[in-house]
């Protein structure tokens, strides 16, 4: 099964990523169904399962299948490019794709998923550390770094959201090095840090700036830290 899941999916990424040129995109974009890129893709999804499946005549059905139904998710998405979200779209479009090829799976080689393992105490403890370290410190820094408010701290010069999104993304790095017991890895993450805001603190006239970047650098490694070795510590006891 685990053989014919990972054909699938090369099929998939070779057809949808590496091998569709970004003038094909443009062009579906615009024609739609009325492009030639469309079935051009159609064709390219075609020939690389042919390959990877080995041109195995068993699975002609599976191809069929899920070159039609690519197609339709394509032309669903093509549809609705205008009307919503552009990474919902991807993303919905991608789920539909992987989800047409777990039922392709599914029908040559039935199998079962233990969703019991998502209420496993481990589990549970797992997504508890992840929406901890991520959201809720997100919000835990807001009060606490609200008390000082920098000139040089303006909401125009930066990306909307884009300091909340980088202290999450640090902090499950952080989180990720310690499960794997790589300490010098958040070392490191320290210091690529400090070179990116280097051109920051460069600039501050004063220390005040220095400061604030260095207590939230701090209390945010610190949090990730703490909620990483609580983490562990529980999940050796439970």
């Amino acid at each position: 099964m685990i053989a014919l899941v990972l054909k699938l999916v090369i099929a998939h990424v070779l057809g949808d990523f590496v091998l569709q040129p970004t003038h094909w995109v443009k062009a579906k974009q615009e024609k739609t169904y009325a492009s030639k890129y469309f079935y051009l893709h159609g064709l390219v999804h075609l020939l690389a399962l042919l390959v990877v499946l080995e041109f195995n005549s068993t699975y002609w059905l599976s191809i069929l299948i899920i070159v039609l139904s690519h197609l339709g998710i394509d032309l669903l998405k093509l549809k609705l490019e205008r009307k919503v979200n552009e990474p919902f779209l991807f993303a919905a479009d991608q789920l539909l794709h992987l989800a047409v090829i777990a039922l392709v799976v599914y029908a040559n080689t039935p199998y079962t998923i233990a969703f019991s393992i998502l209420y496993t105490p481990n589990f549970l403890l797992l997504i508890l550390a992840i929406l901890t370290i991520s959201f809720v410190s997100a919000i835990l820094m807001k009060i606490i770094m609200s008390r000082w408010v920098l000139e040089e701290d303006k909401s125009e010069d930066s990306l909307e959201s884009a300091g909340k999104y980088i202290g999450i993304l640090e902090r499950l790095f952080v989180f990720g090095f310690i499960l794997l017991n790589q300490w010098s890895a958040i070392g490191l993450l320290i210091a690529a840090k400090s070179v990116f805001r280097f051109g920051d603190l460069s600039r501050a006239k004063d220390r005040k700036l220095t400061e604030y970047i260095l207590i939230g650098t701090l209390l945010s490694f610190g949090l990730a830290i703490s909620i990483g070795l609580l983490y562990q510590y529980i999940s050796k006891h439970l």
